[in-house]
């Protein structure tokens, strides 16, 4: 299975978009796509300088259009998983089929310029922590106040909060870990930006969604999100949540990724990728940064993504695991039954307790795939539906 991964804020590098507005069709792409997010793509992607790209109300709808522009290169029907770190995570939901590019785009508009605006109102930040124990790394960030915004997986999670906390907080950090201050506006994830989340909430209402045509991993979990509208919730909700990028990279490993491609500006995700999952079953990793890295990438989607034979859909859906943990089917329903949308099918059984599988279709319950305590992994198929009715 291929991964593509598109990254975000921090990621960005100035005139990273340069070769690509030689593309065909690329220089009108970036000019429709500014005036929907209210920022000039291609000065920022090309002319401006490092203080300029770095401001969040800019950064992050030109983080959201560098992936989807060089996404459009690809062959995104043979990629079987996508997903998304932060701001990125819009861009992926778009490849997903979740959000129209459009909408994606205007989404990270707004959310760039409202949780700028949050970052006025108090003094925050956020400081990297490099090593040290994860569970006392954690409990030290929470005795200071602070909030552990980012959990990125090979030891390095990002506080967060007030100026006056990280200062204590670097005065007295956790055993054998070392503590960057990063260069941010504020406390991103964190309950500072709720009015960000709010004001993003507010124009999501009105956006049309769909369910995911492919597995689309979440930030908050690391589950596969099945239905388009609970993506939609989940992107609104990360505003102010922590993002779980070692969760991510764990599902990445349940499911046997075997190749990852970074959309640009890409270094960052496969990075870490490359740190988390080493060893034997390492993924093989391209990084997509112009266009001259464009054959890379489709070859390595022709040698590990999923096989489209381009024949019609069949009218069948597959319910996926939204978690991983024990598959227990729902009392009473066999093969051969009658399902209605929404109708819950199954649970899967983890630790924090039982997440609910529903079908996002009605249609006929033709075949399990998966049964009673069997271990699953997210997006891993259990149930396919068939006859599905609009």
């Amino acid at each position: 299975m291929l991964a593509v991964l598109s990254p975000g804020q921090g990621s960005q590098k100035p005139g990273f978009l340069s070769s690509w507005l030689d593309l065909p069709g690329a220089e009108a792409r970036l000019r429709w796509w500014s005036a929907l997010a209210g920022v000039d793509l291609i000065h920022l992607g090309t002319e401006a300088d490092a203080d300029e790209i770095k401001d969040t109300a800019r950064t992050q709808p030109l983080l959201v259009a560098a992936a989807l522009l060089a996404a459009e290169h690809l062959p995104m029907y043979d990629v079987g998983l996508v997903a998304g770190h932060s701001v990125g995570e819009l861009g992926a939901a778009a490849l997903a089929g979740v959000l129209p590019a459009e909408a994606a785009i205007t989404l990270a508009g707004v959310r760039g310029r409202e949780m700028a605006a949050a970052c006025a109102i108090k003094p925050t930040g956020m400081s990297a922590v490099l090593g040290g124990d994860a569970d006392e790394v954690i409990a030290t960030i929470e005795k200071h106040g602070l909030h552990a915004a980012n959990r990125n997986g090979a030891g390095q999670i990002v506080a967060a909060g007030a100026l006056e906390d990280l200062a204590k907080f670097a005065a007295e950090p956790p055993a054998k870990a070392r503590i960057i201050s990063l260069s941010v506006a504020g406390a991103f994830h964190t309950p500072y930006m709720a009015p960000a989340e709010r004001a993003l909430g507010a124009v999501a209402g009105g956006v049309t969604v769909a369910d995911p045509a492919r597995i689309l991993l979440s930030n908050l979990d690391g589950a596969a999100v099945i239905h388009g509208r609970e993506m939609l919730q989940r992107l609104v909700r990360q505003v102010t949540a922590g993002v779980r990028w070692d969760l991510v990279m764990r599902t990445l490993r349940d499911l046997g990724v075997t190749g990852v491609i970074e959309l640009p500006p890409a270094g960052t995700l496969a990075g870490l990728v490359k740190r988390e999952l080493k060893g034997d079953g390492a993924p093989e990793i391209v990084t997509l940064n112009t266009p001259d890295d464009l054959a890379a990438a489709r070859d390595l989607i022709a040698r590990h993504g999923t096989v489209s034979t381009h024949e019609p859909t069949p009218a069948f859906r597959v319910v996926v695991a939204p978690s991983a943990g024990v598959f227990r089917p729902a009392d009473g329903l066999d093969e051969g039954a009658d399902v209605r949308t929404g109708q819950v099918v199954g649970q899967v059984v983890t630790r924090q307790g039982p997440v609910e599988i529903t079908a996002h279709g009605a249609g006929v319950l033709t075949e399990w795939l998966a049964h009673h305590d069997d271990p699953v992994a997210p997006g891993q198929p259990v149930a396919r539906i068939g006859g599905l009715l609009q």
